[in-house]
């Protein structure tokens, strides 16, 4: 299994500090130069993590846990009237970027009114290709109880309101409910605090439960062989043109137009579409990569021979 940290310091040596990371099989997922400062998300081997951050001091750096990189966030609202937006879904949003994870904002068409909400089966769908969702509420506790049919999606869910306590069926954080200004008061960094404790709690128990039968390759080695192999992907000018999740990638390239060359991608003796399952993203017509575990594809493959 691979961990994923940033790494802060210098440009001094820091392409020394590469040619290390590449030779005891390391990824660089992405990296920020800024004047004099260098920020990379790194993803190592396990046992090569202790020995990064002792070599990071030799180079005046430092290495940050990220419990929450190489994961996609939902950020759902109910809608993306002022009603609900803007604040505390943006303060959510940046919160666990913060912590490494990659947000996307989503606003529901039928989302706002107590008795006529409801949620589209694309839009679940939609929801549904993240690896956690975060459900940003108000702070009336009955119209919170009266819409729980919208958190029923088959990921992990968070759900923020205003009340302190209530039950809806999910992990529930309460004191960030909405505002008319940004989350800056003690009360309301806990209550994000609390928001990530719970967050890195389902994303352990989901790696946990991924270790017993994991993909047949790691994402981010997938995205590496992607990058050496798909011209098209330096193209891009998105920040992150590949998103890596738990058990696959979101690739920011046209499906229509680049879906048969990731699709026929050769990673050692496979090929991609034999050890994955490639569909069009619900986001902009991207490609969405879910990599099949070891134990699907050693079953295809004994009953093709």
């Amino acid at each position: 299994m691979y961990q994923i940290v940033r790494y802060e310091g210098g440009v001094y040596k820091h392409n020394e500090l590469k040619e290390w990371i590449e030779d005891v099989g390391g990824f660089i997922i992405q990296e920020h130069v800024m004047q004099l400062d260098v920020f990379m998300t790194v993803a190592f081997p396990e046992d090569e993590i202790a020995e990064f951050k002792n070599l990071s001091k030799n180079y005046k750096g430092k290495v940050v846990e990220t419990p929450l990189a190489g994961i996609e966030i939902a950020v759902v609202a109910p809608s993306l009237s002022r009603h609900h937006l803007p604040h505390i879904a943006c303060d959510v949003s940046e919160y666990v970027r913060k912590f490494g994870a990659k947000p996307n904002m989503i606003g529901l068409s039928h989302g706002a009114g107590k008795s006529i909400s409801q949620i589209k089966e694309k839009e679940k769908r939609l929801i549904e290709e993240h690896d956690l969702a975060i459900y940003v509420m108000g702070n009336f506790k009955s119209c919170i109880e009266d819409k729980t049919h919208l958190f029923d999606v088959d990921i992990p869910v968070i759900v923020t309101g205003g009340p302190e306590q209530i039950e809806v069926g999910k992990t529930y954080i309460g004191n960030l409910g909405r505002r008319s200004q940004r989350l800056r008061r003690g009360s309301e960094i806990k209550a994000l605090d609390n928001m990530i404790e719970n967050i890195t709690e389902k994303i352990g128990e989901k790696r946990l439960e991924l270790s017993y039968d994991p993909p047949i390759i790691p994402p981010v080695v997938l995205k590496d062989e992607i990058e050496k192999n798909i011209a098209d992907v330096h193209g891009i000018f998105a920040p992150m043109p590949i998103v890596t999740q738990l058990d696959g990638l979101r690739i920011k390239l046209d499906y229509d137009r680049s879906h048969e060359r990731i699709e026929n991608l050769k990673i050692d003796n496979y090929v991609l579409k034999d050890i994955a399952y490639i569909s069009k993203s619900l986001i902009k017509n991207y490609i969405l990569v879910k990599l099949k575990s070891k134990s699907e594809v050693i079953e295809e493959s004994e009953n093709n021979i």
